[in-house]
């Protein structure tokens, strides 16, 4: 482990030349930091949103009800239920405004929450509209369902003091206004999301003539609502001014179970129409095989493998070669010399297989054509690193080591995690594939082993060659370059079961870069993690389209409700990050 502690406590000059690399194989050079620890600046209120957004915002989005409501095809009974049950909720809403009101002892609060208030009240008038265009009795008493009742509860437990990390007793003054800050930061996070909501569902009153609920929409769209939501904002940051750090953790908490229980709203609202979101539920993989593809480098990991196998084999020859000073400086030239060379030429080969002007339609056989060129490019360099033996002499344990440290994108740990339980728990026909140009794959199995999830992932990636566990320098090359990794996922792919009139996906592969490109074409649903510009470059040269995927589930939600479901060639979805990844294809 010493070993270890020296390799992760020292960024080398080598590491960042072969991270570099990373970034120009990928295209990524944006990309450096992402799932790293970042500190965050700006209020409060700013900062609890940005973590949502990046998490509980992405499940919201991506729940059968917001899909369908999106794409117009959500059944009318359905809606009627959600609007009887957000009654009875913004009943409570405004009901926990009083509170918070009562709590403040700021003349401008109080009057500021009270304004909030009577929106709450012109909210309700509009779903008393709604109710009455479509025949119902607004008036009907309503019986709350779990999720409803668990979100009221809380907010007005909050609002009445009961706050865990609270004290629990409000004697002065300031502890009031402590309740009110900690309501406010509870109430928060749903006029932020409906307000998120809103803007994101507008484009679909555009795309979609005569949507259904275009008056639902509007509502949260309309500039009064969105002034309202960062009215609210501003309040939350004006109360937390007088707070501790520890208080604020404390509304930071609130904030993330309020939008918790805002997914398990729109989670709990009854939908009879299939929705293809979760993929799981849809496919029903039970009946049907799924099968889930990945790329590791880029897509998996924060850094690219290379940088770490890289590190580790000049501080082995530093640890062997203690007595020649010169000998881990020459290594580390040599290393930098190979990655100035791979980049040099990568760039190159990229833009000589760029047609000279974008093709109008998708033209697969000449993209895969062309990436034959990339194939011989990339064996070449492997080759070099090869016949160099940089990479002899490791020791297997540290490579484990250092797989056991690798840090995964934000979300991908939880993803396969949850993939693997569900495949174990239900019993499901899931088959769950790596796919990797990476050198070692004893790294990427550590990686996976690290947290729980090799038993039921199947690694396909090249192999070190080992005497007495210590490398030899030799790799067993199986997978180097895109037609490598294509030849590998058909030869995974069983050949389709479903009768020929049903078009159900089976195969979805994800993947960041240009090495990825013709797997992530040749599956059902091909998801590109992240913003490589090379990939982007290299597809639209070849007429591939990239979709973000919230808006390309919205279009396949129309084909289901249509029962006209179809894989269109050429397409690719995009997402920022891996939680989008898990709220579409897990749900939450």
């Amino acid at each position: 482990m010493r070993f270890f502690s020296a390799l992760t406590a020292r960024i080398n000059p080598v590491f960042l030349f072969f991270f570099s690399l990373a970034e120009h194989r990928s295209g990524l050079g944006a990309k450096r930091g992402l799932g790293m620890a970042v500190v965050e600046e700006g209020s409060p209120s700013r900062r609890f949103w940005n973590s949502a957004r990046r998490k509980e915002a992405v499940f919201a989005s991506l729940t059968p009800f917001v899909v369908g409501l999106a794409s117009g095809g959500l059944e009318i009974d359905g809606f009627r239920k959600y609007i009887a049950q957000d009654m009875y909720f913004l009943k409570a809403f405004a009901r926990a405004y009083e509170l918070a009101e009562d709590c403040a002892d700021d003349d401008d609060d109080k009057s500021t929450i009270n304004k909030l208030k009577q929106s709450v009240f012109e909210e309700l008038k509009m779903h008393n509209s709604v109710l009455q265009k479509w025949g119902v009795d607004p008036t009907n008493e309503v019986n709350p369902n779990p999720a409803t009742t668990k979100y009221t509860d809380f907010l007005i437990g909050t609002a009445s003091g009961k706050v865990e990390g609270g004290k629990g007793i409000i004697a002065t003054p300031f502890e009031k206004t402590k309740i009110a800050a900690y309501t406010v930061g509870a109430m928060t996070p749903c006029m932020r999301l409906y307000a998120h909501l809103g803007a994101e569902l507008a484009v679909y009153l555009d795309k979609f003539d005569n949507h259904p609920y275009k008056d639902w929409i509007v509502t949260y769209t309309d500039k009064k609502f969105q002034d309202q939501a960062v009215q609210i904002e501003e309040l939350l940051d004006k109360l937390s001014i007088s707070l501790t750090g520890e208080e604020l953790d404390v509304i930071g908490k609130l904030y993330q179970q309020a939008m918790k229980l805002e997914v398990d709203f729109f989670n709990s609202q009854q939908l009879t129409k299939p929705s293809i979101v979760p993929l799981i539920k849809f496919i029903q993989p039970k009946k049907n095989k799924l099968m889930i593809f990945s790329d590791f480098d880029l897509t998996c990991t924060t850094v690219d493998s290379s940088a770490i196998l890289a590190e580790i084999a000049i501080l082995t020859a530093q640890k062997r070669d203690q007595s020649e000073e010169n000998s881990c400086e020459n290594m580390r030239k040599y290393w930098n010399d190979l990655s100035s060379q791979y980049t040099e030429e990568y760039e190159q080969c990229i833009q000589e297989l760029l047609p000279q002007e974008e093709v109008k339609q998708f033209e697969y056989e000449k993209l895969y054509e062309k990436l034959q060129h990339l194939s011989e490019f990339e064996k070449r360099s492997n080759s070099r690193v090869i016949k160099s033996d940089l990479l002899k002499g490791m020791d297997l344990e540290n490579i484990k080591n250092a797989g056991q440290h690798l840090m995964l994108q934000d979300g991908c740990k939880n993803f396969f995690q949850d993939l693997v339980k569900s495949k174990e728990k239900e019993k499901l026909d899931l088959d769950v594939h790596v796919l990797s140009y990476c050198w070692c794959a004893d790294l990427i199995r550590s990686a996976f082993n690290s947290v729980g999830c090799l038993e039921y992932i199947n690694i396909h990636s090249n192999e070190f060659s080992y005497t007495n566990n210590f490398s030899t320098g030799e790799i067993s090359q199986s997978i180097q370059s895109p037609i490598d990794k294509l030849s590998k996922f058909k030869s995974l792919i069983p050949q389709s079961t479903l009768p020929k009139d049903q078009n159900t996906p089976q195969s979805v592969y994800i993947g960041d870069s240009v090495g990825d490109l013709l797997c992530l074409l040749e599956a059902d649903i091909g998801i590109v993690v992240g913003s490589s510009v090379s990939l982007r470059k290299v597809g639209k040269q070849f007429g591939v389209k990239f979709v973000p995927l919230f808006h390309g589930l919205v279009q396949k939600q129309k084909e289901i409700e249509k029962d006209e479901l179809r894989k269109e060639s050429g397409v690719l979805y995009t997402v920022s990050s891996w939680y989008e990844i898990y709220a579409f294809i897990l749900g939450s």
